[in-house]
C-alpha cells in the first residue's frame, strides 16, 4: 500500500468515494480487459481470432450505417442553416421562458433529440459565451439537458436503419416522451437547486 493511499485512509475527512476514485478508478478498464482475456483463456477460447472476427463484423456494420448517418447529419444541418431553428426559438422562447426554460437554452432542447454533435455545439457555444458562462443557470440547464436527454432521431435513423427496421411502432413516441420528461425534470431540478 503506497503512502498516498495510506494517508487517505488515515485522514478521515475524505469521503470514501474520493478514495475509491483515486485508487481503484484508474485500474477498472485495465482490470476488465485482463479479466476478459483471462476468462477467455480459461474457457479455451482463441481470444485473438475471435477478436479479429468481431472487428471484421464491426467494420461491416459501420459501412452499413454510413448512409443513415449522412442522412441525419444533412437533415440537422439543413434545419439549422435554413433558419427554422431560430424561427422556432423566436416563437417558443417567450412561452418557455415563463416556465424556467430561457430562449438561450431552447436550441439545446430542440436539437438534442436530433443530433448529439449539433447539441454539443450549442452547449459549447453557451458555456464559452462570457455573458452566460458555465456557472450560470443557463449553463447548468444545458449541461443537464446533455445528460438527461437522448439523440432520439439519430438513434432511430442510424441503428434502426442499420438493421433494416422499417416500422418503429411505439419506439419514437416512447423515446420522445422520455426526452420531454428529461427536459421537464432538468428544468425543475435546475429551478429548485439554482434559482
Amino acid at each position: 500500500m503506497g503512502e498516498p493511499f495510506g494517508a487517505l485512509l488515515r485522514d478521515h475527512n475524505h469521503p470514501l468515494a474520493i478514495i475509491y476514485g483515486t485508487v481503484i478508478s484508474p485500474w477498472i478498464i485495465p482490470g476488465l480487459v485482463a479479466g476478459f482475456l483471462a476468462y477467455g483463456m480459461i474457457r479455451g477460447v482463441r481470444v485473438y481470432e475471435v477478436f479479429v472476427e468481431g472487428a471484421k463484423e464491426g467494420f461491416y456494420v459501420a459501412v452499413k450505417i454510413i448512409p443513415y448517418l449522412v442522412a441525419i447529419l444533412v437533415a440537422v444541418g439543413m434545419f439549422r442553416a435554413s433558419g427554422a431553428l431560430e424561427a422556432m426559438v423566436g416563437m417558443l422562447g417567450p412561452v418557455t421562458g415563463k416556465i424556467g426554460l430561457p430562449a438561450e437554452a431552447l436550441p439545446m432542447a430542440l436539437l438534442r433529440p436530433l443530433s448529439g454533435s449539433g447539441a454539443y455545439g450549442v452547449l459549447a457555444s453557451i458555456i464559452n459565451d462570457p455573458a452566460v458562462g458555465p456557472d450560470s443557470y443557463i449553463g447548468y440547464l444545458v449541461s443537464t439537458f446533455q445528460g438527461s436527454t437522448e439523440t432520439t432521431f439519430y438513434v432511430l435513423a442510424v441503428y434502426f436503419g442499420a438493421v433494416q427496421v422499417r416500422r418503429v411502432r411505439h419506439t419514437m413516441a416512447a423515446a420522445l416522451t422520455a426526452d420531454l420528461a428529461g427536459i421537464m425534470f432538468a428544468v425543475l431540478a435546475c429551478t429548485l437547486l439554482l434559482a
